[in-house]
């Protein structure tokens, strides 16, 4: 058994998703997880071995901005402390990962560090010329390093001119939880499309390297051709943008905004195609829930997502902005249902032999060892 500290956002994304379920994950094989951050992590369940430890920020006057950083560093070492912590897996760059090596520098004995790197951190913060030394530091004194996928890894080393190796350790799905439901027992299902409809979903953050605007011009040339319903999940910065495209478009009686939701697996199973138009995505976490549930997915040819969508087999991919070339693809899924039903059990499967809990897990806990023993 070990006993791990969990540093990471709680807010709703891809790196805190993954943080959670790997704690929860790691909690259910026997380990002791503590989580650290400023909020109760989003989707974390309960478990007998799982810990929360709320980072509260003192306001002083002296601060013209709360001093978050300094309460995370002690709040690190105050946890590794008193729990006798033997790791400390940080899900960021900046702030986390510099904040775990600060404060396991006060910390009176070896505790390791593994920092995962999800894609933003590298893409659009990191690379900021504000944060870029320090995170180009904080990536080079890690320990132990990982990335979601080969292309961040690789971007990582280029970005950052670091020549230590970063492993690559995919995100992952639980696939005895995420698995398509029968849709005719979900009692919303007729709220969100008729029998006559078919249901295209969108799960994110809404950033704008999200490109949910592009969505909406997919959808508007989908719907001029089959009757067709548009499931927004999520919310964000450009909920507004999109609102405002949305009724440009005349389309406010066909898309339906549900926020941020803790369980998407109703929702997917009710849906025929999940649509990611992102401009950069180091993985996207959103294409493995789908395909979990047997949805097929279209994105783009961004980052990570080749890795985990094949082309023609799982859903198609398509260049970044093609609007013309993604509303193409989009209805040779949906006018073919025998293509939609092949693409989702082939995506199933993909996940199954590559992204699952029991597949991915196990690789954490290896790579923590080895970060432990010194041989990474």
């Amino acid at each position: 058994m070990m006993k791990i500290g969990i540093v990471c956002f709680p807010s709703y994304g891809g790196s805190g998703v993954l943080a959670t379920e790997l704690g929860w994950h790691l909690a259910h094989l026997g380990n002791q997880v503590h989580f650290i951050s400023y909020d109760h992590p989003f989707r974390l369940k309960f478990h007998e071995n799982i810990f929360y430890h709320p980072v509260n920020t003192p306001h002083y006057d002296l601060f013209p901005f709360p001093p978050y950083y300094l309460a995370l560093v002690n709040k690190i070492v105050q946890v590794a402390e008193e729990e006798g912590l033997d790791l400390v897996h940080a899900h960021y760059a900046v702030p986390h990962a510099l904040a775990a090596q600060q404060a396991l520098e006060i910390v009176n004995r070896k505790v390791g560090l593994v920092t995962t790197l999800h894609g933003t951190d590298i893409t659009l913060v990191g690379n900021n010329e504000s944060f870029f030394r320090t995170t180009q530091h904080a990536i080079k004194n890690s320990p132990g390093l990982t990335a979601v996928s080969k292309d961040l890894a690789k971007l990582t080393r280029e970005v950052f001119n670091i020549q230590r190796p970063v492993r690559c350790i995919y995100n992952f799905v639980d696939v005895n939880e995420y698995k398509r439901m029968n849709p005719e027992s979900i009692p919303c299902r007729l709220r969100y499309r008729s029998k006559e409809e078919k249901l295209i979903i969108h799960i994110s953050n809404f950033r704008a390297v999200k490109r949910v605007e592009d969505l909406i011009e997919v959808f508007y040339g989908v719907q001029k051709n089959i009757p067709a319903r548009l499931l927004l999940i999520g919310d964000g910065p450009t909920r507004d943008a999109v609102s405002a495209r949305i009724r440009e478009k005349n389309l406010q009686r066909k898309v339906v905004f549900l926020g941020a939701q803790d369980n998407v697996i109703p929702l997917l199973s009710i849906a025929d195609l999940l649509v990611l138009p992102s401009e950069k995505e180091a993985f996207g976490l959103v294409n493995i829930e789908a395909m979990a549930c047997e949805v097929p997915v279209l994105a783009t040819e961004a980052g990570g997502i080749p890795e985990v969508i094949v082309h023609g087999e799982t859903g198609f991919l398509a260049p970044v902005g093609d609007i013309e070339k993604m509303t193409e693809l989009a209805l040779e899924i949906l006018k073919n249902p025998d293509l939609q039903k092949k693409m989702g059990l082939e995506g199933r499967k993909r996940v199954i032999e590559n992204f699952s809990s029991d597949r991915i897990v196990p690789l954490y806990l290896d790579y923590y060892r080895e970060v432990l023993s010194g041989k990474s």
